[in-house]
């Protein structure tokens, strides 16, 4: 039976396991370039009762969701997210669709590239700063 882990690497947790079997987030895109970014959490919810009268509406994070809290107390780029995580892109998405989910982050979308002039444009402006 071959060994599941390296004694110089440790033990291997496949990506899988960290989502739960969740491999993409449905609800929103995460751009690579897209800033995230630690919000406080809003007022707890009243708990309420859950099936068989328990009182489980609370969502636990796991140890990468916190470290990803950790993270992006200043913003940091989904990618970059991923990186100090050296985690896969597509596991780090998930996560933070988790997060997202649990109002503890806010995603903000890169600017837009600016426009540039045509060139017919900056012909003109050139024709003009030598007519100067």
């Amino acid at each position: 039976m071959p060994d599941w882990f390296d004694d110089e690497a440790g033990p291997v947790v496949r990506p899988y396991a960290l989502t739960g079997g969740r491999t993409h987030y449905d609800a929103a895109e995460f751009d690579l370039v897209a800033l995230i970014v630690t919000q406080e959490p809003a007022e707890e919810e009243p708990e309420r009762p859950g099936p068989l009268g328990m009182r489980s509406n609370r969502w636990a994070p796991e140890p990468e969701h916190e470290m990803i809290l950790g993270l992006c107390r200043s913003p940091l780029s989904v990618v970059e997210v991923a990186s100090e995580l050296e985690l896969p892109l597509g596991v780090v998405r998930v996560l933070l669709g988790d997060l997202l989910d649990q109002s503890l982050i806010v995603v903000r979308r890169p600017a837009p590239v600016a426009q540039f002039p045509s060139e017919r444009v900056l012909k003109e402006v050139i024709d003009g700063i030598r007519a100067l």
